[in-house]
């Protein structure tokens, strides 16, 4: 991405946050949707809009067609905000990458846990990650 189009969606995202914040009364926007990342294209014509929605699925697809929905009057409030003639067309998806990120850090904790139950019946020691750290500093 050109530094152009990365500031660009840098302000994209914080005004549309102020919009939804602000402006947005649907009563299908349960959780507040967090906005975690906007691409734009190189010629400035699509933002894709990822958003983390608190929330069963139900919840968050009525969320996300909720904001598909008002996509027309935010990108209007946007070109108003932004020093653009024309505001790219606004496409909004469920951020996935959160998702895979708390699922990675799950299946870590489960492998810790395994490692400690593990060693607990070898009668071997537990060792914390910090307890290296601490016999380095010591000396």
């Amino acid at each position: 991405m050109s530094r152009r189009t990365e500031m660009l969606g840098s302000t994209i995202q914080k005004e549309l946050a102020l919009v939804i914040l602000r402006e947005l009364s649907d009563p299908r926007l349960v959780g507040l949707p967090s906005i975690t990342r906007v691409k734009v294209s190189p010629d400035l014509s699509i933002a894709d809009v990822y958003v983390t929605i608190m929330g069963t699925d139900g919840q968050q697809s009525a969320a996300l067609n909720a904001l598909k929905h008002s996509a027309g009057m935010m990108r209007t409030k946007l070109t108003k905000v932004l020093s653009l003639r024309q505001a790219p067309y606004l496409k909004f998806h469920i951020d996935e990458g959160l998702k895979r990120e708390i699922a990675v850090l799950d299946l870590l904790r489960k492998v810790r846990e395994e490692d400690a139950e593990r060693m607990a019946a070898n009668g071997e020691p537990l060792v914390q990650p910090d307890d290296d750290n601490r016999e380095e500093k010591a000396e």
